[in-house]
């Protein structure tokens, strides 16, 4: 982690090491991270992957073959394929977020921050490295998801672009809420609130479940407001074809909010923030 200091003309150091410094972002230290990220949930498998593909399969049970009869076409589209994609998201979007929180808030409680704030890693760094292990989990449990759901539903391509960039965004975009969550929490129990009280209420809220066009108003021009609504409605209709809202504005929000986001993680880390004090 440091240069050694110079030698002398006797072949001896001479004065203390001194930091080691990068010319731009220092991407082992970055790649260090992401793998400790990515290995850390992949070890628990069985709880971090397994367990979310299980919920989301009770969920498909419940409201598709329960209710197979009861519920009639959206738009033209079978009702299990309807909700498919809203549920392979909300997978996506609660395990990134997971994945950062629950990080950060181990190492802030078992006092093993230090192991990635002693590194020479700068607040970008430690942002993309946080920020990428969540995505990947979250994208990780996506696809495993997707693809035990297609028994009970035959989901087809749309448009590829908006399957990839929503869900691409979406695990990047809450990998970072769950960094600021991790950070702001001084326990566990801060963190379920955050994930009972604004993440689970703004999924459900958003779309997953039913076309937000069926909402009474002020409820309908409120949903429009979620930014959950954006990507469950612009991933689904990389599905089905048929979106309730405008892609580009999906698109649009769903970058402004992740760079804004990605600003204040940076910000964060910088300033050290229950982290260092």
């Amino acid at each position: 982690m440091t240069d050694l200091a110079p030698l002398n003309e006797l072949g001896r150091p001479s004065g203390l090491p001194s930091p080691r410094r990068y010319n731009g972002i220092n991407w082992i230290g970055v790649q260090t991270l992401y793998l400790r990220e990515v290995r850390r949930f992949w070890k628990v498998g069985a709880q971090t992957v397994a367990a979310p593909v299980v919920t989301t399969l009770l969920y498909m049970l419940v409201f598709v073959v329960a209710l197979k009869d009861a519920r009639p076409p959206l738009h033209g589209t079978p009702f299990a394929e309807f909700v498919a994609p809203g549920l392979i998201m909300m997978a996506i979007l609660n395990n990134a977020f997971a994945n950062a929180s629950s990080s950060l808030i181990q190492a802030k409680i078992m006092g093993t921050a230090t192991d990635f704030l002693t590194p020479p890693l700068s607040p970008l760094e430690l942002t993309i490295g946080f920020s990428l292990g969540a995505a990947t989990r979250g994208m990780v449990v996506g696809l495993v998801t997707a693809v035990c759901v297609l028994p009970f539903a035959r989901l087809g391509v749309a448009n590829l672009f908006a399957i990839l960039w929503f869900g691409i965004i979406a695990s990047l975009l809450m990998g970072m809420l769950g960094v600021l969550a991790g950070l702001w929490s001084e326990k566990f129990d801060h963190l379920s609130a955050v994930q009972n009280f604004v993440v689970m209420p703004m999924t459900f809220l958003s779309g997953t479940f039913y076309p937000i066009e069926r909402l009474p108003e002020p409820f309908r021009s409120i949903s429009h407001f979620n930014p959950f609504f954006y990507l469950i409605d612009g991933f689904r209709s990389g599905f089905i074809g048929h979106a309730d809202g405008s892609l580009m504005i999906g698109v649009a929000v769903s970058a402004a909010l992740t760079l804004v986001l990605a600003v204040a993680c940076w910000l964060v880390f910088r300033s050290g923030w229950r982290l260092k004090s």
